[in-house]
């Protein structure tokens, strides 16, 4: 899996990757081995950073360039 943008976003935001980890309550480590495409991200994972970066999954997995997000849906609001 394509996961380049993490680290990238993250940057761009002036981000440390312990920053992130706190944010996802995973360790510094783990969170690497995310950016690195050792290990899977959760699915849950995922979309805490497309909240937390204001973005869609599908710009953090480079399925588009578009880093807009989707807008919110009614079924989200529960």
């Amino acid at each position: 899996m394509n996961i380049d943008r993490l680290k990238e976003i993250r940057e761009d935001k002036d981000y440390k990757q312990i920053d992130i980890a706190k944010y996802l309550k995973v360790t510094q480590a783990q969170y690497s081995r995310y950016e690195m495409g050792i290990n899977t991200i959760p699915i849950e994972k995922l979309a805490s950073l497309a909240k937390f970066y204001d973005t869609s999954i599908d710009y953090l997995l480079c399925l588009t360039d578009e880093r807009k997000p989707y807008p919110k849906s009614i079924l989200n609001e529960k």
